[in-house]
């Protein structure tokens, strides 16, 4: 069984609550893009934009995966983005186990902000796709690490 840590120190565990989704069958790069954008907003505020993002509402600026991108009528500041559905579902997830999480803790959660939030790459599945001729060809998926730091304010 693997010991997974997190990837931020000196927080204060009176009013911090964590949450991490591990092995996620998700992109890398959405979640990249996801977590980008909901770092410093309020967690109420980034659970209702996620449930945008899911009814297709809303896009997520992609800021650095971009090539051969559409631009969004939604987005002010940056006029590239996405609707990643999937990815968005299972981080609201975790979102919504840091909100527990804080509860337990018996934290406000109107005052709650996403102090830190980041997507790691996680192991490979391997698979292969048959192939005319006897041959195959590599299907592998990347899994996906994302953790969560919502600090009382």
């Amino acid at each position: 069984m693997p010991n997974y840590k997190i990837s931020v120190f000196g927080l204060d565990a009176d009013r911090t609550a964590i949450a991490t989704g591990r092995n996620m069958r998700i992109s890398p790069k959405h979640a990249r893009e996801i977590c980008h954008t909901l770092k410093g907003k309020y967690l109420e505020t980034a659970q209702e934009y996620l449930e945008q993002v899911i009814k297709g509402v809303r896009s997520v600026p992609f800021k650095r995966y971009r090539k051969k991108l559409p631009h969004r009528n939604d987005l002010t500041t940056w006029p590239i983005g996405r609707y990643p559905q999937k990815a968005a579902r299972e981080i609201l997830k975790v979102l919504e186990n840091a909100e527990q999480n804080s509860s337990f803790k018996g934290l406000e959660i109107s005052r709650l902000r996403i102090t830190h939030m980041a997507a790691q790459r996680g192991r490979k599945l391997r698979g292969y796709t048959p192939r005319a001729h006897g041959r195959s060809s590599p299907s592998n998926q990347t899994l996906t690490h994302v953790e969560v730091v919502v600090t009382e304010e």
